[in-house]
């Protein structure tokens, strides 16, 4: 048997990244605008303020997990988001 779907409004988006990243803002652009034409709640984290996710992304940010488990890193793209979000 398959895993369910999830609704949208039961998936999270994860950005974490840093202040004064220009690839940062570029994600949290896409982030916003995927997350909010599907009601998909989302949050931004900053690997200044947490050492652990210091430690584990600061050669990759901007990184976006979905539920958890790594997306993509540097560069996020639409369409991308878009079907990992709806698939």
């Amino acid at each position: 048997m398959s895993a369910e779907k999830k609704v949208p409004s039961e998936r999270l988006v994860t950005l974490i990244g840093k202040p004064d990243c220009h690839l940062c803002e570029d994600a949290q652009g896409v982030v916003e605008k995927v997350c909010g034409d599907l009601g998909v709640p989302w949050e931004k984290k900053d690997i200044t303020q947490d050492p652990e996710l210091h430690r584990e992304y600061w050669e990759q940010i901007p990184v976006v997990l979905v539920d958890g488990a790594q997306h993509t890193f540097w560069r996020v793209h639409e369409e991308r988001l878009r079907r990992a979000l709806t698939t």
